[in-house]
């Protein structure tokens, strides 16, 4: 049994398709007991009138996503949190805090999206990997992610080597970056995020990779799991996987999140 899939999106988000009474029902069906809704949240850092199409939920929509989690969470046949991924773009901080401060979120997902306004995980952009240096690509994203930790907003890391989405990899020795992120995740008190979207992707491989996983356990870092689910077929895909990983790095328990605090399931 999966004790949770702690990362599912709906069609409010932009770039998914379903309706969150579809994404309960799939969870029921797949025995998972708690899911968390976390779509992203509107591109606050843009200029008034300027869009990302079909990457994040219209400002307009944050009231009605939060009540509806809510209003179809309180009757729900399995427990139902309400979370939002939110990017970090360095400057916009004061911005980011007043658009998550008057939601009453279970848990908040730090991620990034973009490197200086590039998005690099989004396939109408990936030609700008051929213009860019692969080495310099993951510094400036692990510099950018650590960064969003020690910023003091996130429970959560999301997929935390977003980067290798495509396939790209780097040829330098990830080592130190690895440990640099580890340190300062521990020193900003986040939990990182198993995803296994990663699967589906070019990358064929769960976010974070078991060496990059091996290196926060080592750190005594919390772990949540989620499917990153963009259609209700997809909830709980590759859980059973994840759950693996994370006992054979060691792991005997996941993170799950009420009201912005911490608490763990035993997984045996």
């Amino acid at each position: 049994m999966i004790p949770v899939d702690n990362h599912l999106h709906t069609k409010l988000c932009g770039h998914a398709s379903g309706e969150i009474e579809e994404y309960i029902d799939a969870a029921e069906r797949k025995g998972i007991r708690e899911v968390g809704f976390s779509d992203h949240l509107p591109l606050y850092w843009l200029p008034p009138g300027k869009k990302i199409m079909n990457y994040a939920m219209d400002e307009n929509d944050l009231p009605r996503y939060a009540e509806r989690v809510r209003q179809v969470g309180s009757n729900s046949p399995v427990s139902v949190k309400l979370g939002i991924e939110a990017d970090f773009v360095p400057g916009y901080e004061k911005t980011l805090e007043n658009i998550l401060s008057p939601y009453p979120f279970d848990f908040v997902m730090g991620s990034v999206h973009f490197i200086d306004g590039w998005g690099f995980d989004n396939p109408d952009e990936m030609g700008e990997y051929a213009r860019r240096d692969i080495d310099e690509v993951y510094e400036r994203y692990f510099t950018l992610l650590r960064q969003a930790a020690l910023s003091g907003y996130f429970d959560i890391m999301a997929h935390p080597d977003l980067v290798k989405k495509f396939g790209f990899r780097p040829v330098r020795d990830l080592s130190s970056l690895y440990e640099d992120t580890a340190r300062v995740f521990k020193q900003a008190g986040v939990c990182v995020e198993v995803n296994t979207a990663g699967l589906r992707y070019p990358a064929r491989e769960i976010y974070p990779s078991a060496r990059l996983l091996e290196v926060f356990f080592r750190y005594g870092l919390p772990v949540s799991i989620g499917s990153d689910a963009h259609h209700p077929r997809q909830v709980g895909n590759g859980l059973e996987e994840a759950v693996g990983l994370v006992k054979k790095i060691g792991y005997r328990e996941i993170a799950t999140f009420t009201g912005r605090k911490i608490k763990f399931v035993k997984i045996y």
